[in-house]
């Protein structure tokens, strides 16, 4: 591993606003689940989650425009999340809290109805069909967003990827969830203008290399 890395790793253990439990720990009981409110944030404003957060640089800029709401990021790359934890904390952004852990273990960190809104951002696609139920808008997945969200609440999934993008417009269809806006290039289209004005590091990079992004917004039938 890297210096700069082991140097991250170690700067992420100083953050007040980044949670690392251990598997054990998580099984135990999340300290937070059904508590955000209460013990993390001290207020009843809507909870918003970016899964896959990467750098958190969705996590950090909602969280910036919208001081009303709460905001947490969700990586397994502490890497990765270094650069929105240490930018939320030199800001003393209140509103802004980041997890590491995987995906699939979310429903031990809250509760149900205890979220209002999810963000997938540049997701892993997990293109061969073996990886199918590792695609984060797969049945399995939304099953796990549907125990912790609040019903009638926001998804909202950006992507380079057409084949995800298309398998998620699928799924939507054959689950009957409620497709509430699509486009397949956001940026000649008339998409929310925080899904238009915030580009992430490898958004840019997409976009460089002459890819389409792609957007899409439901609400789960739940």
């Amino acid at each position: 591993m890297g210096k700069r890395k082991l140097q991250q790793f170690a700067e992420n253990l100083t953050f007040n606003n980044l949670f690392q439990p251990s598997i054990l720990e998580i099984k135990q009981g999340f300290l937070l689940k059904g508590k955000w409110h209460t013990e993390f944030f001290n207020n009843d404003h809507p909870i918003i989650l970016e899964l896959g957060c990467g750098k958190g640089e969705y996590t950090v800029r909602l969280a910036k425009r919208y001081k009303d709401k709460n905001f947490i990021g969700i990586d397994i790359k502490g890497a990765r999340m270094w650069q929105g934890c240490k930018y939320s904390n030199e800001q003393k952004m209140k509103n802004v809290a980041f997890i590491r852990t995987r995906i699939e273990m979310i429903e031990h960190f809250f509760c149900q109805n205890e979220v209002s809104e999810i963000w997938l951002t540049f997701p892993d696609p997990q293109l061969k069909i073996s990886k199918t139920g590792k695609r984060l808008t797969s049945p399995p997945f939304l099953n796990r967003y549907s125990n912790i969200l609040h019903p009638g609440n926001v998804i909202h999934l950006k992507t380079d990827n057409a084949k995800l993008y298309e398998y998620t417009l699928k799924v939507i269809d054959e689950h009957k969830h409620h497709l509430l806006y699509s486009t397949d290039d956001v940026y000649n289209s008339d998409a929310p203008e925080e899904v238009r004005s915030i580009i992430t590091f490898y958004e840019q990079k997409f976009i460089d290399e002459g890819l389409k992004i792609h957007y899409l917004e439901f609400k789960l039938n739940k």
